[in-house]
């Protein structure tokens, strides 16, 4: 186990290695000059000649990539242009609602989807599978920012039970940390919900189609042991691998749910940066949020031989 995990983790550096390099050239071959945003229309050419002079901007492009590179490898992301301040500092300043907003939206869709996946398998073809189904297709269909609109104008303007956008930190009390992400967690947990929900019915319809469940029925095992125990575990390698999937898309796309609620996170930090092109930002969040992705489906490679040893041996 421990030299199969050595080995993942040796393969991840080459793909993080063409994450940096895509990431770095796609931002500084886009339209857009720093120089010229920090002085504004009315600055005069040779005033945004010294100012990407100052700023190195007027170095070959190979050549600032080399020194952005050199950086990444000591730890360092660079410096924020317009912040003035290092990058993995603007980072984690901004971490913290990403966070909160990211683990409350995945727990949300976990207690929500697999207990209705199990519930649409164990009633297939009934009414109550075609509603969950019927849910969960709207749920797949329907971008978060819409769901985050309409949540707005139901609860926040319409009953007045919760705030329509802002931010509290966790240190103002758990109370009003949890008022404020609510909305915004269930517009992006709505669609993981449905993903998990949808890949937990066709899981578990397949297991329990299977002998050893009939086997067991025969045995007089309760329906209860039957559906937790056995077949739950043995569904769950499917399950485990969207789930984790939808953790990963959550990091990235709580950008959309940060800009409608104004949540002070990751997201809103690569949307000020990316209109104020501040480069060294940019590739940064990016680059730590394509890392997390990686680790991510790592660790969900590494449960798949705690889940089933049959995969060990295959290894």
């Amino acid at each position: 186990m421990l030299a199969y995990t050595g080995k993942r983790l040796l393969s991840l550096i080459p793909i993080l290695g063409i994450v940096a390099i895509v990431v770095f050239f796609m931002i500084h071959l886009t339209p857009g000059d720093p120089a010229a945003i920090m002085l504004g229309p009315e600055a005069s050419q040779q005033d945004i000649a010294n100012l990407r002079s100052h700023l190195g901007l007027d170095e070959p492009v190979i050549v600032r990539f080399a020194e952005w590179i050199g950086g990444v490898l000591t730890g360092d992301l660079g410096t924020s242009i317009f912040m003035k301040m290092p990058v993995s500092e603007a980072i984690m300043e901004h971490a913290g609602p990403t966070v909160s907003l990211t683990i409350m939206a995945q727990f949300i869709a976990i207690i929500i989807a697999i207990p209705l996946g199990i519930w649409a398998a164990r009633k297939k073809g009934e009414l109550t599978d075609q509603a969950v189904m019927g849910v969960s297709l709207l749920g797949i269909s329907t971008p978060s920012f819409l769901i985050g609109l309409f949540l707005i104008l139901l609860f926040a303007v319409r009953l007045h039970w919760l705030p329509a956008s802002g931010y509290q930190p966790l240190t103002e009390g758990l109370g009003a940390h949890l008022k404020y992400l609510l909305l915004p967690s269930l517009s992006l947990g709505f669609m993981q919900a449905a993903l998990i929900a949808r890949m937990t019915r066709a899981s578990m319809l397949e297991v329990l189609n299977q002998s050893f469940i009939e086997i067991a029925r025969a045995k007089g095992l309760h329906e209860t042991t039957i559906v937790f125990k056995h077949a739950l575990r043995n569904a769950s390698i499917p399950i485990l691998t969207v789930t984790g999937q939808s953790l990963a898309l959550l990091i990235g796309g709580a950008t959309v749910t940060e800009s409608v609620f104004n949540i002070p996170g990751i997201g809103q930090l690569i949307v000020n940066s990316v209109e104020r092109r501040d480069y060294e930002v940019i590739q940064g969040v990016v680059l730590v949020i394509a890392t997390l992705y990686v680790f991510i489906n790592l660790v969900i490679d590494l449960l798949y031989g705690l889940l089933d040893p049959r995969v060990r041996l295959n290894r």
